[in-house]
């Protein structure tokens, strides 16, 4: 429990938790990942069983996890020991996560951070050489630990003003900021000539493509996407008032992170099609390489508002970015506060100190460590921590929280805390989903993911 004489943090209101969940949905996989898997995956198709997930499963996850944290009040571990020490072990799993996130998370917002600056600092064509100002910056044994640092240090400064004071501000201003300059940049990107047939290419459904691969490409893509299984919405259903309506409040952070999906594909797929001629080459293409390599030569194709469209999409890409650091070391902070008992300050330093040592050892892995390959030729440390909280643990730590609810605590329990604002129509599907099909998809997504790592399935 936290120390008896501080007062746990709050938010202001129900709209200060959607835009605090939101904020930590919207990240980069939303940025880099949802425009390529919807591109390789045949348009609409991908979209509409995206969505189809979203206000399923992922919705029904989201309700179980924060009315958790509002009934407990605690952050995750806390929150299974609350009905029994023996559960205590599926918090622990959770809590790994942000902590392994974290550091690298914050290696890769620098990446973004530098990007944004070089735009205005060194011109588009700098940035367009195929890849080589990208490898020579995160290879770099100075600049890479720098823009990480400073990265770092907007994070800390707002967590270090706290939830109503940091957090909320925050993100009143970049959420909607972030949501203006994506409407746009879309704009402004389906207006260049032949952009529509991008448009076309990724809008409209293929159903040619539905396809095993399709389906779980969409569910990883949804259930890493919502902050799902690492303790954030635990933490911030904790900070949550009992006024507040969580079933309207969950499917709002849904529809959040769908927008913000389906208007990243709008920014990015219309562009790169008319720069490289065909959807396919769009789908060639993701993660950080769409995003560093392929991109700035697609805004430098666009001649004299290039370094405007290209600092104005890496400045929305670092709110991002922000956004889900902050509510990663927010969390953090809390499940150090709930499990040792310490002062919120003592546990902020405590997750300043371990974030700064875990990133820089991460970081080594491009220059000083570059030799350490753990999953095979060309992986990286990054590669590693990526590996173990995203395929291993975290659907891990779903399955096991849902059979905690749905066959040990009983959904009942949940579905009292959810019905303390009103009646919750929907309890009997939802109870199906906790009990039997979530268990069976989270399944799913753990053997596709691990298996997809050692080359046994490609999505």
């Amino acid at each position: 429990m936290a120390s008896n004489n501080e007062v746990r943090s709050a938010w202001s209101g129900r709209w200060a938790f959607v835009l605090a969940g939101a904020a930590s949905a919207v990240g980069l996989g939303n940025m880099w990942r949802f425009p390529y898997l919807a591109a390789k995956y045949g348009g609409g198709t991908f979209i509409l069983t995206y969505l189809l997930l979203v206000f399923t499963f992922g919705v029904s996850l989201l309700l179980l996890e924060t009315a958790l944290g509002r009934k407990t009040g605690l952050s995750a571990i806390g929150a299974f020991k609350h009905f029994g020490k023996k559960f205590a072990f599926i918090g622990v799993l959770a809590s790994a996560v942000p902590f392994i996130i974290t550091p690298y998370y914050s290696i890769i917002g620098g990446w973004v951070t530098k990007y944004a600056a070089a735009y205005l600092m060194n011109g588009p064509a700098a940035l367009a050489d195929g890849g080589n100002f990208f490898v020579g910056f995160i290879t770099s044994p100075v600049e890479s630990f720098l823009w990480m640092g400073i990265f770092m240090a907007i994070v800390f400064v707002v967590v270090g003003l706290g939830v109503e004071g940091g957090i909320e501000k925050t993100n009143m201003f970049m959420m909607p900021a972030l949501i203006i300059m994506a409407i746009g940049i879309a704009i402004y990107t389906m207006t260049m000539p032949g952009a529509l047939d991008g448009v076309a290419y990724y809008l409209v459904p293929d159903f040619a493509k539905l396809s095993p691969e399709l389906f779980i490409g969409a569910l990883g893509q949804m259930f890493y996407s919502l902050s799902l299984a690492m303790g954030i919405m635990i933490t911030y259903g904790s900070y949550l008032d009992k006024k507040s309506s969580l079933t309207s409040s969950v499917s709002q952070i849904g529809m959040f992170d769908l927008g913000v999906s389906i208007l990243a594909g709008l920014m990015i797929v219309p562009a790169a099609f008319v720069a490289m001629g065909s959807g396919e080459a769009v789908a060639a293409k993701s993660g950080p390489s769409l995003m560093f390599i392929t991109l700035p030569s697609v805004f430098e194709s666009m001649g004299g508002i290039a370094a405007v469209l290209g600092f104005l999409f890496f400045l929305l890409v670092l709110f991002a970015a922000l956004t889900s650091a902050i509510s990663l070391v927010e969390t953090c902070v809390s499940i150090i506060q709930d499990g040792a008992g310490w002062s919120r300050k003592k546990s902020f330093v405590t997750t300043i100190i371990v974030v700064v040592v875990a990133g820089i050892f991460i970081n080594l892995g491009y220059n000083g460590l570059s030799f350490v390959q753990p999953l095979g030729e060309g992986s990286s440390i990054l590669d590693l921590f990526d590996f173990i909280s995203n395929s291993v643990i975290m659907p891990i730590v779903a399955l096991l929280t849902c059979v905690f609810v749905g066959w040990i605590l009983k959904p009942q329990t949940l579905i009292d805390e959810v019905e303390l604002t009103g009646p919750f129509k929907l309890k009997s599907a939802w109870t199906v989903m906790i009990k039997y099909v979530a268990p069976v998809l989270v399944t799913v997504i753990l053997i596709a993911y691990v298996g997809a790592q050692f080359g046994i399935f490609k999505f």
